[in-house]
Parts: C-alpha cells; sequence; structure tokens
C-alpha cells in the first residue's frame, strides 16, 4: 500500500534540519491557532531548549530516571 500524504509529509519533514523542523513546526502551531500567545511562547522555549540540546550546551535525562527521582522526592518525608 502507498503511503499516504500525511505519511509522505511526515517523512519528508524528518529529513529535514532540526533548525528546519523547528520552524515547519511554529508555521503549523501558528496556522493552528493564530492568538494563542502562551502556546507560541512554550513552543518557543521548546525550540530554544531544542537547538541548545543540539549544539550539545544541554544535558537530556532518560525519562525513566526523570521520574523515578520524581516519585523518590514524592514520598520521601521533607526536611524542614
Amino acid at each position: 500500500m502507498p503511503p499516504t500524504t500525511l505519511e509522505a509529509l511526515e517523512a519528508a519533514a524528518l529529513q529535514l534540519s532540526v533548525a528546519e523542523r523547528s520552524q515547519l513546526a511554529e508555521r503549523l502551531l501558528v496556522s493552528l491557532e493564530e492568538d494563542n500567545e502562551i502556546m507560541l511562547a512554550w513552543y518557543a522555549e521548546a525550540a530554544r531548549r531544542g537547538e541548545a540540546f543540539a549544539r550539545g550546551e544541554e544535558t537530556a535525562f532518560p525519562a525513566s530516571e526523570v521520574i523515578e527521582r520524581l516519585q523518590a522526592m514524592i514520598s520521601s518525608p521533607r526536611s524542614q
């Protein structure tokens, strides 16, 4: 079965650089919610962090490790 238009677009988009995908995502988000400034601010922050990560300026942690740390924080008594 040939790929759908959406699948073909997705495959093409995934071949773009990080910066190009960031620009494309921003344009798509704007097309969904022209007046949603909060969403755009969050997107801009996510794009900034993604670009910093790609440059090696940010560190990432596996989701399982983050969840484990948060669960430990929640279950341990607070020190006063």
